[in-house]
């Protein structure tokens, strides 16, 4: 898999990042979370790196300070993790790649 740097938000001792892949998805880099392996921490800034046009296609649960946890699958492609540079207290998930959609129109009733 080749992936493509698309933004970073370095805080708190943490490096949370995005990529792009030549299989249509993104690498998520983030803060694991304890005990769910396919599960990462990111800030809300980190979606501002999301390509125009396209949004993450991963359910976000907002943790009510600042940051999401989405879920996707762990990465295990040697090529792709030897690009990156994943502190201890990080992992990153591949997530599927879908076309953002505005919600137009009034709201019937």
């Amino acid at each position: 898999m080749q992936i493509r740097f698309l933004g970073k938000e370095t805080q708190g001792g943490g490096s949370p990042t995005l990529y792009a892949t030549d299989r249509g998805t993104y690498v998520v880099q983030g803060w694991k979370v304890s005990g769910q392996e396919t599960h990462v921490e990111i800030p809300h800034r980190l979606l501002g790196h999301v390509e125009k046009g396209k949004c993450l296609g991963a359910q976000l649960s907002d943790t009510g300070r600042g940051s999401f946890i989405l879920s996707g699958s762990p990465v295990t492609d040697t090529v792709a993790l030897g690009q990156m540079d994943i502190p201890g207290h990080e992992t990153c998930v591949e997530v599927p790649t879908k076309k953002e959609v505005w919600v137009s129109g009034a709201a019937a009733g």
